[in-house]
């Protein structure tokens, strides 16, 4: 199988891109695990499709190392926020990105012609420990 794919990395989190907007990926949960191991394949924490929406301006799925999918990344969603302006899907400097925890804000910045950096909102911390999910002894996760 041929995939075309973009990589990409935010403050060190590095995601295969594709482009679900023109093309479609029958098994995201399957390919994820097959491209991110290192040193086997192409490598990264996961993938990410980037995708039409109908309730924002695109959509994001983010697909983990092992196949499970995710419901955020804060690095990665900025990383999409780039590749949509930068290929020509939208000229618009504030765009909204539908994920599996909501619709995410991002305001780009960009600088002759180009994507320099993106701030996203995304939204009050969650701390408790049963919500992330994490295990913890603690009720809390901090510090």
């Amino acid at each position: 199988m041929k995939v075309a794919f973009t990589k990409m990395h935010g403050c060190g989190n590095d995601y295969i891109y594709v482009d679900c907007i023109k093309n479609e990926v029958e098994n995201p949960n399957e390919l994820s695990a097959l491209m991110s191991p290192r040193h086997f394949s192409v490598g990264g924490d996961g993938l990410v499709l980037i995708c039409s929406s109908n309730v924002a301006d695109f959509k994001m799925r983010m697909f983990n190392l092992d196949g499970s999918e995710g419901k955020m990344c804060g690095n990665a969603i900025r990383c999409v926020g780039k590749f949509v302006y930068d290929n020509g899907y939208t000229t618009s400097k504030n765009i909204s990105i539908e994920t599996l925890s909501g619709i995410k804000y991002l305001t780009l910045n960009v600088t002759n012609g180009k994507v320099d950096y993106v701030t996203v909102n995304m939204g009050k911390a969650h701390l408790i420990a049963k919500d992330i999910p994490v295990i913890s002894s603690k009720e809390k996760v901090i510090s």
